[in-house]
């Protein structure tokens, strides 16, 4: 026996070599569609949630009393404002 005898001996047959890269061909497009279809999925649900939250109207409007017996009382509204004001919510006038 040669030594080019003992390493053809050890190879694998090209015929096992193509249907192992032909499986992994096969493989890899599976998995790029599944990536394909999970991202067209995500984006699906994240439209979906949107769509379903601006349904609703989230602004609401209410009456706050603010007791300010003892001292000044300062209420911050919804829309950022601060009222300072003494007894039962009535504004103070400004220091100038």
């Amino acid at each position: 026996m040669g030594t080019e005898e003992v390493q053809y001996e050890n190879s694998v047959p090209y015929i096992a070599h193509e249907s192992m890269m032909a499986r992994d061909e096969r493989h890899i497009r599976r998995l790029i569609y599944a990536l394909i279809v999970s991202v067209l999925l995500l984006f699906i649900s994240n439209l979906a949630w949107l769509y379903f939250f601006n349904q609703f109207e989230y602004s609401s409007e209410e009456t706050v009393t603010v007791d300010g017996k003892d001292g000044i009382a300062n209420y911050i509204g919804n829309d950022g404002t601060i009222n300072n004001g003494e007894n039962n919510g009535e504004e103070s006038p400004a220091n100038d």
